[in-house]
């Protein structure tokens, strides 16, 4: 067994605390447990371009008897995604081992900032909305959706040839939301069974129009009067979510960084010592880019 120094004790700090960062990052998710993730542990910078291929059209030919089939030659899409966010939230503890011996200390400081950063990475999910150009948008600026709308949404990625299997996301406000448990279709027992008493009394739905709902905090509001509430309806395969590691800090200049990594999703945890306060000070930042991928697979709902 090797021997415990102030190194190994260090170490060891940074890893525990960047177990419990990544968990409560993805737990505070709504878009970014929705859209296609790309993580992959490599190096990168701001300003870096990743390169996410898109799968090419093909066309089936109609093979005779005594025919010969007939090569094609795709072109594999592209869309970049620019790695043009760095987010960070860093907290000062003035004495870290009382922390780590209360578990429930170390939460409450870890919290606020991951949560701050997972409100960074829905904002900008969600502001993707006006990159939605390929179906025109559903819904009155100002009005209450209505299933009508709801309706229009599911039938135009129907028509942009979505994938029957692909499951499909409606992401809204919470006055939207509110909006769509009024609808009496869903919202009583005689038209809708379990799922409109579940509106009722739980005052959630899961699935409407063959879309999934969620609600966020974050959806982006436009104008004035009437303010315009841009909802959104997409597939997993409609926008991306491009992370990739932070350099470690320069050996020697007294900082400390682990990562931590779960599924396709990845951020630093920075500790080092701060003299003027006589504090470790903890950074959790994140190196990401996000953009829409496929245009035709997302439609705004305007609310």
């Amino acid at each position: 067994m090797g021997a415990i120094t102030s190194a190994n004790v260090a170490n060891a700090i940074v890893k525990l605390v960047a177990a419990d960062a990544l968990p409560a990052l993805v737990g505070n998710l709504v878009m970014g447990n929705l859209v296609n993730r790309d993580y992959e542990p490599v190096l990168a910078h701001a300003g870096d371009t990743v390169n996410v291929p898109i799968p090419p059209v093909l066309v089936a030919n109609n093979l005779a008897e005594g025919g010969s089939v007939q090569p094609q030659n795709p072109n594999l899409g592209n869309a970049q995604v620019i790695l043009n966010t760095h987010v960070e939230a860093t907290f000062q503890i003035p004495d870290v081992t009382r922390v780590l011996a209360v578990p429930d200390l170390l939460k409450v400081y870890m919290e606020p900032a991951v949560i701050a950063i997972a409100e960074r990475i829905e904002t900008d999910l969600l502001n993707t909305y006006a990159g939605f150009t390929f179906n025109a948008p559903v819904g009155v600026a100002g009005t209450a959706i209505t299933e009508a709308t709801i309706d229009s949404a599911e039938t135009a990625l129907f028509s942009a040839k979505v994938p029957p299997s692909e499951p499909k996301y409606l992401v809204v406000d919470s006055n939207t939301y509110s909006a769509m448990r009024q609808i009496s279709r869903f919202s009583e027992f005689q038209t809708a069974g379990e799922a409109g008493l579940r509106a009722i009394i739980e005052g959630t739905f899961g699935k409407i129009k063959d879309f999934f709902v969620f609600r966020s905090q974050y959806v982006e509001k436009t104008g004035s009067s009437p303010l315009n509430t841009h909802n959104l309806a997409f597939t997993r395969s409609a926008l991306g979510l491009v992370i990739r590691r932070l350099p470690q800090p320069l050996p020697g200049t007294g900082a400390i960084a682990e990562y931590a990594e779960l599924g396709n999703f990845g951020m630093r945890v920075t500790m080092s010592y701060q003299p003027n306060t006589l504090s470790q000070q903890f950074t959790v930042d994140v190196l990401y880019g996000c953009a829409v991928l496929r245009n035709q697979f997302g439609v705004q709902v305007n609310s």
